[in-house]
């Protein structure tokens, strides 16, 4: 094990734990470097396991001994040890979990990887970390089998989506589409039939769709939290759909609306 114990939170070798609460620094920072980070024993193991090499690990004593196989797996990779607070200290939020790693990207995969599937969800812009995270957790939880990003849309292997995700992001597959603005025309060159989530009038309701019965390729296309859909998006798709709502109430959030889907589509 290349043990490393740290005493001083402005270490320079703990670089790419630094202030890890500030998205805009971390993006900048995972750009340059290629990394990302890992928290928690069981989403670290889920990422090595998956194929992501770890760059180092940052942990509290009391973690070490559970991680051990994975350490030993990586000898190269400096441990460093710390306490606790320190570990508060350095990324700026409290490290409850007791266990960082920082872990080299691998190559993305390309959209014509997942043309092959049945069953896609595809997210348009969707810049909220915790949803995207959500969205993949539960495409992968409902037997789905991958996720299209628009290019806006926010980065899955940032720690928060990691962490909503429980991980399913390095079990799932996931990628960015070529180019927004062929990206539905592509899906349906493919042979799926695409599906918009939305609020237009012309809105087939849920239950109706389902009755008509269900395509044999399927892509699901959900939106931005606030706007939804764009205009263009809309247009391209060969249905627009809506969840039947009550109360007054006219939508759900969007990682919500996308698990109802994911389950009556399935």
């Amino acid at each position: 094990m290349n043990r490393i114990e740290i005493a001083d939170a402005a270490d320079a070798r703990l670089a790419d734990y630094v202030s890890l609460r500030d998205t805009s620094l971390r993006k900048a920072l995972e750009t340059e470097r290629g990394l990302f980070i890992a928290e928690g024993e069981k989403v670290i193991r889920r990422a090595i396991e998956a194929g992501y090499a770890p760059r180092s690990f940052l942990l509290a004593e009391r973690w070490i001994p559970g991680l051990g196989d994975l350490i030993e797996r990586y000898p190269d990779a400096p441990v460093y040890v710390v306490t606790e607070k320190l570990a508060e200290q350095v990324t700026g939020f409290h490290v409850h979990r007791g266990a960082l790693a920082s872990l080299h990207r691998n190559a993305p995969t390309p959209m014509a990887g997942l043309l092959g599937a049945r069953r896609l969800v595809v997210a348009e812009d969707i810049v909220d970390h915790t949803n995207v995270g959500a969205i993949i957790r539960n495409a992968a939880g409902l037997g789905w089998d991958g996720v299209l990003l628009a290019p806006r849309a926010a980065d899955p292997l940032y720690r928060r989506a990691i962490k909503v995700s429980m991980g399913t992001v390095f079990s799932l597959p996931w990628a960015r589409v070529d180019d927004w603005a062929s990206a539905l025309p592509a899906l349906r060159e493919a042979g799926f039939t695409v599906v918009a989530l939305g609020l237009t009038p012309d809105a087939v309701s849920l239950d109706d769709y389902l009755a008509a019965g269900v395509p044999e390729k399927l892509a699901i296309v959900v939106g931005t939290e606030g706007a939804g859909l764009s205009g263009r998006w809309l247009a391209q798709a060969d249905a627009v759909v809506s969840i039947p709502m009550q109360h007054g109430v006219d939508s759900l959030n969007v990682a919500a609306a996308t698990a109802i889907a994911c389950w009556a589509l399935r």
